[in-house]
């Protein structure tokens, strides 16, 4: 018989060997669920329709924690307010280890404020927090930056002179413009070259991400990194992006002012400088550049589609729009715009945002976790480095907490007095507690809370929950 024939009755009996001696093995007790093959874990019993679809129904004869195993690998899934929260909140510590996301790990390789872990994550959270708060970035605040590109969509709104239009492209614009502000220190017109580059590589990259080939590369990253697929589009993507961001650094570093930073990248110059001395910090080039890049990762997409839902939903409940432009105008008349100041005298418009945020469900499994050490959950041991991952739209449509979750209605966020009202699970993005302040003499590292400024906190609040 042929050698290679040989072979693969080898390997075939391998296979089949496998498949007849159970589940992989882990120690620890984990949750219950379905009983996996080796290799292809539940992947045959996983619904066509997406992970989503298939945790949700995997829920239903579960409960709300089970294990599913994707790949070799066992995920320990979270369903509903109690247990997301008792996990991220009541064991918030235990629960802090970033998961990871196949496709754009040989990219961020855990540098950043994203997919860090342990002292480098918390260093660079709590940097990246007290800087989008910081208002020492020069003499313009966060709040003047989203002013100035409110402006710029207003404009652009005007030249369609009422005539029907997708206003998608205009808020992938403003949105990422005004990323732009605040860490390059400029906004660019919505026509240049290189402007358009940018939202094209995010955005596609983005589409890529979400697709049904990276959900297949997440369960074999080890077998199919060999072969053509969206993950290397995605990695080339991110790769000239990367380029663009440290040739932007690079600029600043010749036009540094240290008595006058202008943006992120001039606060993380400063800071670098600050630390040269220090061999283990985490201020250097590498950390900048994925920082910069999980900024926009953060900050882009959620927001221009939370803004396009909140439009279309204004369409669909024109009663809901009326009584939004109502007390607008009551607010905030016709002759100024609106700052961060004027959202404390607009319950409504604020309940109409949370409704928003909550209806339309974008990030309905949350940013993957792991437990950094072996860790006791509701009677079961999850060994140290399990990945978790919080099925967030199983909180926000949550029937313990919100009447009937499949109508759009603001009212729920608001108490008999009309005024704003917590839901424990409101959680669009995801929860988790800030890291330990440290006494650091950099400005403003110690006051993270932000209650001082209660509107800023919505902008920073995907970067909380990182």
């Amino acid at each position: 018989m042929e050698p290679s024939v040989l072979l693969l009755l080898a390997l075939l009996l391998g296979f089949l060997l496998l498949l007849f001696r159970g589940h992989p093995k882990t120690h620890g007790h984990l949750p219950p669920g379905p009983r996996p093959l080796p290799i292809l874990g539940n992947l045959l019993q996983m619904d066509r329709g997406g992970l989503l679809n298939s945790f949700m129904q995997l829920r239903e004869k579960y409960g709300d924690v089970f294990t599913v195993y994707l790949g070799p690998r066992p995920v320990v899934i979270l369903c509903g307010t109690e247990a997301i929260r008792e996990a991220l909140v009541d064991h918030a510590e235990a629960f802090s280890g970033r998961g990871t996301i196949a496709v754009l790990m040989p990219v961020f390789q855990e540098y950043g404020v994203i997919f860090s872990n342990g002292e480098r994550w918390k260093t660079l959270r709590r940097f990246s927090l007290a800087t989008m708060r910081d208002f020492g970035m020069g003499k313009r605040s966060v709040e003047e930056r989203i002013q100035e590109e409110a402006r710029g969509l207003v404009e652009e709104l005007r030249k369609s002179q009422g005539a029907p239009l997708d206003p998608t492209f205009l808020f992938q614009c403003l949105t990422a413009n005004i990323i732009c502000s605040i860490v390059f220190g400029e906004r660019f017109d919505y026509k240049d070259r290189q402007f358009l580059r940018l939202l094209e590589l995010f955005y596609c990259t983005f589409s890529l991400t979400s697709s049904f080939s990276s959900q297949v590369f997440e369960l074999f990253p080890g077998f199919l990194k060999y072969f053509p697929g969206t993950h290397r589009q995605i990695s080339k993507n991110l790769q000239e992006i990367l380029e663009y961001i440290g040739h932007n650094v690079e600029k600043h570093r010749a036009t540094l002012d240290p008595s006058a930073p202008r943006d992120f990248i001039d606060t993380y110059l400063l800071r670098m400088e600050k630390e040269k001395s220090n061999q283990h910090t985490e201020f250097h080039h590498q950390n900048l550049v994925i920082s910069v890049l999980s900024l926009f990762f953060a900050g882009t997409e959620t927001s221009s589609t939370t803004l396009r839902y909140g439009f279309l939903l204004m369409l669909k409940f024109p009663h809901v729009a009326e009584k939004v432009q109502k007390e607008i105008d009551q607010v905030i008349g016709s002759h100024r715009l609106p700052t961060l100041d004027d959202r404390i005298k607009m319950p409504y418009t604020e309940a109409v945002i949370h409704e928003i945020q909550r209806f339309s469900d974008l990030v309905p499994i949350g940013g993957p976790r792991k437990v950094i050490k072996d860790t006791e959950f509701r009677g079961y041991l999850l060994p140290k480095n399990t990945e978790v991952y919080p099925i967030l739209s199983s909180a926000l449509y949550d029937l313990r907490y919100f009447e009937k979750p499949d109508t759009f209605n603001p009212d729920r966020f608001l108490d008999a007095n009309g005024a704003l009202k917590k839901n424990e699970a409101f959680l669009p993005f995801s929860i988790g507690a800030l890291p330990e302040p440290s006494h650091s003499p950099w400005p403003h590292e110690e006051t993270l809370e932000l209650k001082d400024h209660p509107g800023q906190r919505d902008f920073a609040e995907v970067f909380k929950s990182l």
